[in-house]
């Protein structure tokens, strides 16, 4: 398991083993005009592009190496059926394993997760040894060397998770047949009910028969694992609502501005890879005085390994503050974890705020520039 807490390394926080797998260093040239005369293009009120004047100096090229985040492909095998493929950060994979499954609906609770394990491909041997049948054949009969070549270029894990038999029919209904990609929460879906599911039992509103259908949190809680943390006279006085999962999202538990920019300048010093590869993205929230951040090259899969660590550690949560825009998959996800509010530096899909409305998931974006937004009829 990766514990970003310990052992920092590099100034900014990144423990020197997880920086090497989380990045990569390649051969870059930076091109830029030394000179800021410029001239509008364009008139009238309308905002002005502009461009560079014939008059500027000539082009600057710079070589260096630019350090890039990596995206690894990580294949879920559930019950021996090989369910999906996630195009991931490699880093707190059985937190985002975990959260996947519940947001999913194939676990109702973490303690129908019963094993797992976290194996790197990095032979063609190992890729033959995980591979459906189908996909095992086709290795033997292509070449050795295409595999080694395709290997050096991607990485690739997978988790191998044990669920209850309960649960396995979940997974036969559910099953993707596509990969998923980096920035896509919903790929692999072959129909609409799958894209758009009721999510009645999980609301603020739900009656008491849908209540109890719901899922509920782990029985058995484990050591909280710290992905980042901030401490200080700018520590934020936060508390979940005696850890009950049914929070509301009402103005007296709404995350007020002052919250949430401390919330943000925490984010800005602690998102370690970000800072490193400018291309990542992260959920974080405030738990008993500690800031926990999960990053991902995937804002959908950052939220599943908060959804997993908060599973995990059977923990009520007020807010999670997202560094991205708040898309319906985002919203989905926090309806079924029962977040009472989801926050985002970016905007809000007219989507996202429809539905978190319906399920009573209080809803803010925009958090930049010493001001947030709040959208909906209850704010």
């Amino acid at each position: 398991m990766d514990n970003t807490a310990a052992h920092f390394d590099s100034q900014i926080g990144v423990p020197a083993e997880l920086q090497r797998r989380l990045t990569r260093e390649h051969s870059a040239q930076m091109h830029r005009f030394t000179r800021s005369d410029e001239v509008s293009i364009g008139g009238g009120s309308c905002v002005s592009s502009r461009i560079p004047t014939k008059d500027a100096q000539p082009l600057q090229i710079e070589t260096h190496l630019a350090t890039l985040a990596v995206e690894a492909a990580v294949a879920l095998v559930i019950n021996g059926i090989h369910y999906a493929v996630l195009m991931a950060s490699p880093a707190q994979l059985e937190h985002l394993a975990l959260g996947f499954l519940y947001s999913e609906g194939l676990i109702q609770h973490s303690g129908e997760l019963l094993d797992w394990e976290i194996t790197a491909i990095n032979s063609v041997e190992d890729l033959q040894a995980f591979a459906p049948a189908n996909e095992s054949r086709l290795i033997e009969s292509q070449a050795a060397v295409n595999w080694a070549h395709l290997l050096s270029d991607y990485e690739a894990y997978v988790v191998t998770l044990v669920l209850n038999q309960r649960c396995h029919q979940r997974i036969l209904a559910q099953r993707r047949q596509l990969a998923g990609r980096t920035g896509c929460g919903m790929c692999g879906m072959t129909g609409l009910q799958q894209a758009l599911p009721d999510l009645s039992a999980y609301s603020r509103y739900a009656t008491s028969d849908e209540a109890s259908s719901s899922p509920n949190y782990p029985v058995q809680p484990v050591s909280v694992e710290k992905a980042a943390h901030g401490r200080g006279d700018n520590a934020i006085n936060g508390r979940a609502d005696n850890g009950s999962p049914n929070s509301s999202a009402d103005k007296q538990t709404r995350p007020n501005l002052e919250q949430l920019l401390q919330i943000r300048a925490l984010i800005e010093s602690t998102q370690a890879t970000h800072q490193l590869t400018g291309a990542v993205h992260a959920a974080a929230t405030w738990y008993q005085g500690e800031l926990y951040l999960f990053e991902d090259v995937g804002r959908h899969n950052a939220l599943d390994k908060l959804i997993g660590w908060q599973l995990r550690n059977q923990v009520a949560l007020e807010f999670v503050v997202m560094t991205s825009r708040l898309s319906i998959e985002l919203v989905q996800k926090a309806v079924r974890c029962r977040l009472p509010w989801l926050v985002g530096m970016s905007a809000p899909t007219s989507t996202a705020v429809r539905v978190a409305q319906r399920y009573g998931l209080g809803l803010a974006g925009f958090l930049r520039d010493n001001r947030v937004t709040y959208y909906g009829d209850n704010v």
